[in-house]
C-alpha cells in the first residue's frame, strides 16, 4: 500500500511512490505503450508534429513547432537530472533536435538516438514515478471540469485509486492510454472518454483494494460508449481496448 495521498492536490509533487513499485508499474506502461520494446521508447508518428519519447511516450516539439498539446518531455529529462541521472545537455534542451519525422527517421541508427533509448531504458522505474506524480497533480484540473455536485465522490475515486500501487497503474495509463477527459473538443455526441469519464462511471466509493476492479469495469463501459457513439467505426479497436481494461482489474 502507497497509504493516503498527500492532502491538498497540488501538492501531489511531494509524493513518493515505492522505487519497487514505480519499477513494477513503469514495465506494464512500456508494454502497453512501446511493447515493451527499447525501439518503441522513441517514436514519431505520422502526421504529428512532435516526437514520443519513454514509457509513457512523452511529448517533446522541436524548436518553432506548434504546441497543439502538452509537451511532457522535458519535464521528465528535468526530473532525471534532479533524481540525479546523468542526462546528455542536448536532452535537457527545451527542443527536440530533429525538426520533423523525416529527420528523426534519419537518424535512427544515430549515435544521438542510441544515447537516448539507453537513458530511456535505464531509467524505467525514474519514469514510472514521473507518471504517477503528473497523474496525481491532474486532480485539480479533473475537479475543475467536474460538476460541483460531483466533486467529492470523484475526488474520492481518485484518492482509492492513489492509495495502492494497482489503482495508481489505472491512473498513470489511462491518461496515457485516453486523457483526462477535460478537453471539451475531445468529444462525441458530447459525452467523452478520459480518467473524469471513467471516474464518473465508477459505481459507489470503494476503498482502495476494490477501486481497480470497478475502474476496469467503468472504463470498459466508458470505451464501448465511445464505440457506440463514434461517428465513424471504431469496433476494430474494442478487443485490444477491453483487453487493456482487464488488466486494471488484475493489478500488478
Amino acid at each position: 500500500m502507497l497509504g493516503a495521498l498527500p492532502g491538498p492536490p497540488a501538492k501531489a509533487e511531494a509524493f513518493r511512490i515505492p522505487p519497487a513499485a514505480a519499477q513494477k508499474i513503469g514495465q506494464r506502461i512500456w508494454q502497453n505503450e512501446c511493447g515493451g520494446t527499447v525501439p518503441g521508447l522513441t517514436s514519431w508518428n505520422k502526421g504529428e508534429a512532435f516526437g514520443s519519447f519513454g514509457i509513457g511516450h512523452f511529448i517533446w516539439y522541436p524548436k518553432g513547432g506548434r504546441r497543439t498539446y502538452e509537451e511532457s518531455f522535458p519535464s521528465l529529462a528535468a526530473f532525471l537530472a534532479s533524481r540525479g541521472v546523468p542526462v546528455p545537455a542536448w536532452i535537457r534542451a527545451q527542443d527536440c533536435p530533429w525538426p520533423n519525422r523525416d529527420a528523426f527517421n534519419a537518424a535512427i541508427a544515430s549515435r544521438q538516438m542510441g544515447e537516448l533509448r539507453n537513458l530511456l531504458a535505464g531509467t524505467i522505474g525514474l519514469q514510472g514515478e514521473f507518471a504517477a506524480q503528473r497523474s496525481l497533480r491532474s486532480l485539480p484540473k479533473i475537479l475543475g471540469a467536474t460538476p460541483p455536485a460531483q466533486r467529492a465522490l470523484i475526488e474520492g475515486r481518485f484518492r482509492a485509486l492513489g492509495a495502492s500501487p494497482a489503482g495508481l497503474y489505472c491512473l498513470m495509463d489511462y491518461v496515457n492510454f485516453k486523457g483526462e477527459g477535460t478537453n471539451p473538443a475531445e468529444r462525441y455526441q458530447g459525452t467523452g472518454w478520459g480518467l473524469l469519464q471513467v471516474l464518473q462511471n465508477m459505481r459507489g466509493t470503494p476503498n482502495a483494494v476494490q477501486a481497480p476492479a470497478e475502474f476496469a469495469v467503468a472504463a470498459r463501459l466508458t470505451l464501448d460508449r465511445r464505440i457506440q457513439l463514434a461517428p465513424k467505426p471504431e469496433g476494430q479497436w474494442r478487443a485490444g481496448w477491453f483487453n487493456r481494461c482487464a488488466s486494471y482489474a488484475r493489478g500488478l
